[in-house]
């Protein structure tokens, strides 16, 4: 039996925690890495003239999903000790004219791939959180920058003819997965489309339904904070029915309850937190832990292969909880990812 660590809840405590980290970036403009295309010198401008909203946090996707770790710790823990200055926060930059600053961004032609599938993918995951909350002014203003972008899903999705599998922000299972609760959300404000989740289930058949004995013999890459084989199984097991979920799974990684492939039970080391790429080591932890727990969860109570995947849940999350703050390299994103795996629901 694999030793057994236990989890960690997700108490006030550690929310108020979270919540600070995320805080002490999100406004942050600078150090700063956009990404920006210039059609010309009027483009050459600073990140918060750029983006409105998400101007911080190191690069617009990082400041998206701090922006979601706030929405889910406000949900969470209403009366928390960081609740006062969320809603301040999202009183002063959740509104209609500086979202508009946003939408504008994103509809200039040389903004047509910005932060595909990443990024889209945290910004509805957003939408979907705000919609949970009772304050339903930041969801509404939100709303149009989140039209944009289930439009481009539809304008992209049918003409996408493969997956990417990398490990990283391009990986296409992590974008289909995180839009799939805001295409079935449902909240104080409603919502949901189905047409986007049929989209996405469609896509998730047509890219990965063949898919059999994945060896995940390339993981991990020196720069992941993804698993490729979790987080594909993880997307199938959002959008799938159970039914057509448990023999996809059990023909996808079907030695899990040896502990295999083994590649996947070892969580990876960090050897520098100070590097931006080694530091994704710490995320590909967390994010490993989020889709064991979340897959496990997913299998009969008395399955063979739920110890085994809980215990590298803990595994990898005992790894690198330990180092959210410290180094601004982590430190703008990777409390998103530890509020994944302690937090997510797995529906």
């Amino acid at each position: 039996m694999p030793e057994v660590h236990a989890p960690p809840t997700l108490d006030a405590d550690t929310a108020a925690r979270f919540a600070a980290i995320a805080l002490g970036h999100v406004t942050r403009e600078y150090p700063n890495k956009p990404d920006h295309t210039l059609a010309g010198p009027a483009d050459a401008r600073t990140p918060a003239a750029l983006h409105p909203v998400f101007f911080g946090s190191y690069d617009w996707h990082s400041c998206v999903h701090g922006y979601w770790l706030l929405a889910r710790v406000l949900r969470r823990f209403p009366g928390g000790a960081a609740a006062p200055a969320i809603r301040a926060l999202f009183d002063r930059q959740l509104v209609p004219e500086k979202v508009a600053g946003e939408c504008r961004y994103l509809e200039a032609p040389t903004a047509r791939g910005f932060k595909r599938p990443y990024g889209w993918a945290w910004l509805l995951k957003l939408a979907h959180e705000l919609r949970m909350l009772p304050e339903a002014r930041w969801a509404g203003a939100i709303a149009p920058l989140a039209a944009i972008l289930v439009r481009r899903h539809h304008e992209f999705l049918p003409v996408a003819p493969y997956p990417v599998r990398v490990g990283t922000h391009f990986n296409t299972a992590f974008g289909l997965r995180m839009a799939a609760d805001y295409a079935e959300s449902r909240g104080v404000e409603g919502g949901g489309d189905a047409a986007l989740l049929a989209l996405l289930r469609r896509t998730a058949r047509r890219w990965y339904g063949d898919d059999a004995d994945c060896p995940a013999w390339g993981e991990p890459g020196g720069d992941d904070f993804l698993s490729s084989a979790l987080i594909e199984a993880e997307c199938l097991r959002r959008l799938l029915p159970p039914a057509d979920f448990a023999p996809w799974f059990d023909r996808f990684l079907p030695r899990l309850a040896d502990g295999e492939p083994a590649t996947l039970f070892r969580p990876a080391v960090a050897t520098d937190r100070s590097d931006g790429k080694i530091a994704h080591l710490d995320g590909l932890n967390l994010s490993r832990a989020w889709c064991f727990r979340a897959l496990a969860g997913a299998l009969p109570a008395g399955d063979s292969r739920r110890p085994v995947m809980e215990a590298a849940a803990g595994a990898h999350l005992a790894a690198s909880l330990p180092h959210l703050a410290g180094d601004y390299m982590g430190e703008h994103w990777l409390a998103s990812f530890a509020l994944l795996a302690m937090d997510e629901d797995g529906r």
